[in-house]
C-alpha cells in the first residue's frame, strides 16, 4: 500500500515551498489591476507613491500558499529590477514555519551559481532572523534598496534588514530574474508577456 503523507507532512512540504514560486496561477497584471488596492503603509514609508506593477498566487497541490504583490517606483523598467526600489508584498494563505521560508529562499537563490557556502550560511542565518512563522492572512514584505539592503516588514511593521546589496538583488530575484523557477508568476508580478 502507498504511503499516504500526514498532515504534519503536508504542513511541511507546504513551508519547504513557500519561497518557491512554482504553479503559480496568475492574478490580473498591472493592466487590470483593481484600483480599489490601497498601498500598504510600510510600502507607502518606503517607497512614497508606488505603483502596484502586478501580483498573483502561488498554489502548491492546489492549495493557495500566498498571494504576491508587486509595487515600483514611476519608470520601472522589468529589465532593470535589480537596480530598481521595489516592494514584494506576499499575503499568506496557510500556516508556515520562517525556519523553513528562509531555506528555500535559500535554494532558489543559489538556482543561480555563484553564492559560496560561506555566504549562503550567512544569507541563511539573516533570513531565519527576519522570517518569523506565519499564519493566514500575515504579511510579509521586502523592500529592495538598490545597492545597500533588503527591509523586511511583518504584517506592516520593520521586522529586520539584511544590509547586502547582493543578497537583496539575488532574494527579488527569486520572483523577478528571468531564471526563476516560475515564470508565469513573474510574468504576472512585471505585467510582461513571454
Amino acid at each position: 500500500m502507498p504511503h499516504v503523507p500526514t498532515l504534519r507532512e503536508r504542513r511541511r512540504a507546504l513551508a519547504a515551498l513557500a519561497a518557491l514560486p512554482l504553479a503559480a496561477a496568475s492574478l490580473p497584471s498591472l493592466a487590470n489591476a483593481p484600483a480599489t488596492v490601497a498601498r500598504p503603509r510600510e510600502i507607502e514609508s518606503e517607497l512614497p507613491g508606488a505603483l502596484l506593477r502586478g501580483q498573483g498566487r502561488l498554489r502548491f497541490l492546489g492549495l493557495s500558499v500566498y498571494d504576491a504583490r508587486l509595487w515600483v517606483a514611476d519608470g520601472f523598467e522589468p529589465t532593470a529590477y535589480g537596480a530598481a526600489p521595489l516592494a514584494l508584498e506576499l499575503v499568506y494563505a496557510r500556516r508556515l514555519v520562517g525556519r523553513l521560508i528562509a531555506e528555500r529562499s535559500l535554494e532558489e537563490m543559489q538556482r543561480v551559481p555563484g553564492i559560496s557556502p560561506e555566504q549562503g550560511a550567512r544569507w541563511l542565518e539573516a533570513m531565519r532572523g527576519v522570517f518569523p512563522d506565519v499564519t493566514a492572512g500575515d504579511r510579509i514584505t521586502g523592500v529592495h534598496r538598490p545597492g545597500a539592503a533588503a527591509r523586511f516588514f511583518v504584517n506592516a511593521n520593520l521586522r529586520g534588514e539584511i544590509a547586502d546589496p547582493e543578497f537583496a538583488r539575488r532574494f527579488f530575484g527569486i520572483w523577478l530574474s528571468p531564471t526563476t523557477s516560475e515564470p508565469g508568476l513573474r510574468q504576472s508580478l512585471l505585467g510582461v508577456s513571454s
